[in-house]
């Protein structure tokens, strides 16, 4: 049983996903508030406890060139961190674009701006998360279209 946690941090929230028992498919958990380093790392512990968590994916965002910005040097740190009390691998996913990716699939979806904006951050974490699933199991008949 694999069970993978996907991390889409953001200044204010984080988007939460989690797989399925198999590690195949990526579903919404919710969000946290972002309260700092280590209000967020025992949040998170929490979730990983409660939900017997394997394994840690945290969307990078990069920016549109490829490169480290900023912001993803901030996640880079916190991934650091978070390491340090959570002793399960911790992967690192390219993000770019899947705020964007998400926005378009809640209005595909005629989701309301308000509730658009409640689950923005936990679509982007799912987004992230099942990239990262995508790439562990490449003979997924799913992977093809």
């Amino acid at each position: 049983m694999t069970r993978v946690l996907g991390l889409d941090m953001g200044q204010r929230r984080i988007g939460l996903a989690l797989s399925d028992s198999l590690g195949l498919t990526a579903g919404p958990l919710g969000v946290l508030p972002n309260t700092g380093t280590q209000g967020t790392i025992k949040a998170i512990e929490a979730i990983v406890n409660k939900h017997q968590v394997n394994a840690i994916v945290v969307g990078l965002p990069l920016t549109l060139k490829g490169s480290r910005g900023s912001q993803a040097q901030k996640v880079e740190s916190f991934t650091r961190e978070l390491g340090k009390t959570v002793s399960l691998p911790i992967f690192l996913v390219d993000e770019r674009l899947t705020t964007v990716q998400g926005e378009r699939a809640l209005r595909e979806i005629r989701a309301p701006r308000k509730r658009r904006d409640e689950v923005i951050d936990q679509v982007a974490a799912q987004l992230i998360l099942q990239s990262y699933l995508d790439s562990q199991n490449p003979n997924d008949a799913s992977n093809y279209a």
